[in-house]
């Protein structure tokens, strides 16, 4: 499975961004997918996770409130809605997918493949 990540960008503080990860070569059916970010000299920070089939969501505390994690499944497609952005935000938002139990999702050891990334950035 190839995943591609879309939709960073620029924004102010407070403003919105949608992201979202996109599959091909395969499909996100039997697995769950979820968003990572990472800012240079730090560790890959989990943000938000949705298991294809059942809709399990598990959200960061971080941006618990702020960002939501969804499906499309016409398009084969999971989304990250991101509002009340803040300067904190700023990383490369990375997807990727894997399986296993909801409490393992928080480590990256769980997760096989990854998109290349997308830079979102919280500046004014």
């Amino acid at each position: 499975v190839q995943l591609q990540a879309s939709g960073g960008g620029l924004v102010q503080p407070g403003g919105s961004l949608r992201l979202s990860c996109a599959a091909s070569g395969g499909t996100f059916s039997g697995y769950a997918v979820g968003w990572f970010r990472q800012t240079p000299g730090k560790e890959r920070e989990f943000v938000a996770a949705i298991r294809w089939s059942g809709g399990n969501t598990l959200h960061a505390d971080s941006v618990k409130g702020r960002f939501s994690i969804s499906k499309d499944s016409a398009k084969n497609t999971v989304s990250l809605q991101m509002n009340s952005l803040r300067p904190e935000d700023t990383a490369v938002y990375y997807c990727a997918v894997g399986r296993g139990i909801v409490s393992s999702w928080y480590s990256e050891d769980m997760w096989y493949y990854w998109g290349q990334g997308t830079q979102v950035t919280v500046s004014s």
